[in-house]
């Protein structure tokens, strides 16, 4: 339960974050996507079912501000983003960085061009080598760098909060 809580005061933290600050420090109008960030940290180092938890409050978190009126599509991607990381839990380490790097990359392009295929490609905004030049990529890139800064804190204070040892599978889940 403690977990819990801890997730959603983080996720809640990293949403005025990503607003304010961050929108302030944006690099050609892009900034990083700090609530993707931590869907991937929580499902990798919590399994799928945290980093689904995450991924539903990030994405509603997503959807009140970016969502269009569109309530629900970032919570769905945002939840399969959890799940799939979820998947990698069992090869997480938590002094091993590549991983968490690697998946947070590959969810940030990938969750940038479900975007643009749901939202611009099927209202026939065609220039998908402006959006992925202009958008995917530095978003992807700027995120990258971030979770790099990020990441070792986030561990730390999800280790607080958590009472088995990041990484290690609990008897039941084997």
């Amino acid at each position: 339960m403690k977990k819990r809580i801890f997730i959603l005061i983080l996720i809640f933290i990293s949403f005025c974050l990503q607003c304010t600050l961050f929108k302030a420090l944006s690099l050609g109008k892009v900034g990083p996507n700090l609530l993707l960030m931590l869907t991937s940290i929580f499902g990798f180092m919590g399994g799928k079912k945290d980093g689904m938890f995450a991924g539903f409050f990030a994405g509603l978190f997503t959807d009140i501000l970016y969502g269009n009126g569109l309530i629900g599509f970032y919570m769905l991607l945002f939840v399969w983003a959890g799940y799939v990381n979820g998947m990698f839990n069992t090869l997480f380490y938590p002094e091993d960085i590549k991983l968490p790097l690697i998946l947070t990359t590959c969810s940030d392009f990938i969750c940038g061009f479900l975007t643009y295929v749901f939202l611009f490609l099927l209202r026939s905004k065609l220039d998908f080598g402006f959006y992925i030049v202009h958008v995917i990529l530095p978003e992807t890139v700027y995120t990258l760098v971030v979770t790099l800064l990020l990441y070792k804190p986030v561990l730390l204070l999800a280790g607080l909060f958590d009472d088995d040892v990041p990484g290690e599978r609990k008897a039941k889940d084997v």
